[in-house]
């Protein structure tokens, strides 16, 4: 193989320089403080989402924030699916309820939330029920990262001393013997059943030689 190397080349005409990544930074800064002066009082890092698992065998031992609510789980928090959109809460009209593990939980966040929500009366002279106080809505603060972040539970571990029958136990003698009463036992099913008619077949004869 001959050699094609080219080193003679005008590198400095194919480097991508980033010279304007701190003035991005500022740029990101001020809109997002723009769009929290926009939505204010309402937080500016969106709506309320789900605690859902993660898909496959793989991940679905983990807990992540989902798109929205199912309709299953608002009307268990007693509340209309458009109502929920005007008061933060995010709906997902495709997502299905298989668990009532997972149900209970996102209730339960519904619930959790409405308590602590507090919403502006739409005319002040007239409130409504479900709305807040005038005096309640003047201690409102616009809330500052994301609406109630997901909490991953620590497993919580317990110290014992190893009993003497732990100590004695062993496993692989175990799982070679069950291993072994698995396979064998239609072998042995066929066998008893053998002896059980041979067994009747020598009393039967022994009956005829007394007669």
């Amino acid at each position: 193989m001959i050699p094609n190397q080219h080193y003679h080349k005008w590198w400095q005409r194919h480097v991508r320089t980033w010279f304007n990544q701190p003035a991005r930074k500022v740029r990101r800064h001020e809109n997002r403080v723009k769009k929290a002066k926009a939505v204010f009082p309402r937080p500016a890092s969106g709506p309320l989402r789900p605690v859902v698992r993660c898909p496959t065998i793989r991940y679905h031992t983990k807990l992540r924030t989902g798109r929205g609510f199912t309709l299953e789980e608002l009307k268990g928090a007693g509340l209309g699916f458009k109502f929920a959109k005007t008061i933060g809460i995010s709906v997902d009209r495709r997502r299905k309820n298989k668990s009532l593990e997972s149900r209970q939980r996102n209730i339960q966040r519904l619930k959790e939330y409405r308590s602590k929500l507090i919403l502006f009366p739409i005319n002040e002279k007239k409130i409504r029920k479900g709305e807040s106080t005038v005096e309640e809505c003047k201690l409102a603060t616009q809330l500052q990262g994301p609406v109630m972040p997901l909490k991953k539970e620590k497993p919580v571990v317990e110290f014992r001393e190893v009993t003497k029958d732990e100590k004695k136990f062993k496993a692989f003698a175990t799982l070679r013997k069950a291993r072994t009463d698995a396979r064998l036992v239609g072998i042995r099913a066929k066998k008893a059943k053998e002896a059980a008619e041979s067994e009747e077949g020598n009393k039967a004869d022994a009956k005829k030689a007394k007669k």
